[in-house]
């Protein structure tokens, strides 16, 4: 059912400070509450604000088609458990499900916070309509098996140096037989920095564009970055990392920051005519799918390098605290997942002993 566009919120402004005026009659609706919610109320990063958006419009689509309406005082705490009854049993074309367990309890998470906010400035009159229901049973499952191994982890960085040497160049050799020039808008020390601190840190993707210089410390060798939800979190890198990102900021990296005005730490090359500044998480995929070619390192992705990270410092320290300071797993869970031992790694063991 399609939806009404969301409304202007009834706000007032008193010396800078912002109060949302509980709506009245007509205007006391999920989407005007909603819309006054995401303007004032949520301060996340933008790419957080816009799941949150997304999760919260599916409970207001679902109610306009259940209820006929969207009137406040119809939200309840049946409604509620409806609406999560329906996330779980919402199915695709082919008959598989459209949301995980895992992704239904992130949405009712979302519908649970809003509710507290509205609940705040007018109660409901049958009380919080999501105070009782429960997010789903899931297990807490990482995909560690996917972790580069310790030889491929040394491909990988090996051609990721060779990078420096043969990145970009030219492959027509009928044309350049001594030599073969390299691309004004290639980046090797980028590149190889980019590699470099996914498998030295364990950083995620995403966070890899959001950097910015400043964000580097070289005497205590940390990188600050900002992870999902827009919660900070310092990534020790080794040195041979931090080494290979400050040879990027002496090599490449001040004519294209003085082009494009930028903080960031990795940039698009200036030359490059569809080049903003900031790189995307698909550029970072381009280039460690072009490293992974080079050193012949199939079916790995850069989440497989923080996989790899975790596993690392599991296997030195027999810390689960160390793995989740290093990854900044929020969860305890997830880094105890590294703790993990294949089938195949058990075989292992069992046929070493004495």
């Amino acid at each position: 059912m399609p939806t009404r566009p969301l409304p202007a919120p009834q706000t007032t402004q008193r010396n800078n400070f912002i109060t949302v005026t509980a709506p009245t009659g007509e205007r006391d609706t999920v989407g005007n509450w909603l819309s006054a919610y995401l303007e004032f109320e949520v301060t996340t990063a933008p790419s957080s604000q816009a799941v949150q958006r997304r999760d919260l419009m599916l409970f207001r689509t679902y109610m306009l088609t259940a209820e006929g309406t969207e009137e406040r005082a119809r939200w309840t705490p049946r409604l509620t458990k409806s609406f999560q009854s329906g996330l779980r049993s919402a199915t695709r074309d082919d008959g598989a499900r459209r949301w995980s367990d895992v992704t239904v309890n992130r949405i009712i998470a979302h519908l649970k916070t809003f509710a507290k906010w509205v609940h705040k400035f007018s109660p409901f009159p049958l009380g919080e309509p999501t105070a009782k229901v429960k997010g789903l049973a899931v297990p807490c499952s990482l995909q560690v098996e996917r972790a580069i191994t310790p030889a491929e982890r040394r491909r990988l960085l090996d051609a990721a140096d060779v990078l420096c040497e043969i990145g970009g160049r030219s492959k027509d050799r009928k044309r350049h037989k001594d030599s073969r020039p390299r691309r004004a808008s290639y980046r090797p020390y980028r590149n190889r920095a980019i590699i470099y601190l996914l498998i030295e840190t364990g950083m995620r993707r995403a966070a890899v564009t959001t950097l910015r210089l400043g964000d580097i410390d070289e005497r205590r060798r940390i990188v600050t970055a900002e992870e999902k939800g827009g919660v900070s979190h310092g990534y020790h890198i080794s040195q041979e990392g931090l080494d290979a990102v400050l040879k990027y900021v002496e090599m490449e990296r001040p004519e294209d920051a003085a082009h494009f005005g930028s903080p960031l730490l990795f940039l698009s090359a200036r030359e490059n005519p569809h080049g903003r500044g900031a790189l995307s998480p698909w550029t970072v995929n381009q280039v460690w799918n072009e490293i992974a070619s080079t050193a012949g390192v199939v079916g790995r992705t850069p989440h497989s390098a923080r996989h790899a990270m975790g596993r690392h410092v599991m296997e030195k320290t027999g810390n689960v605290a160390a793995v989740q300071r290093q990854l900044g797993h929020r969860n305890p869970a997830y880094s105890l997942q590294y703790a993990r031992i294949t089938a195949e790694e058990m075989r292992s063991v069992l046929d070493d002993r004495d």
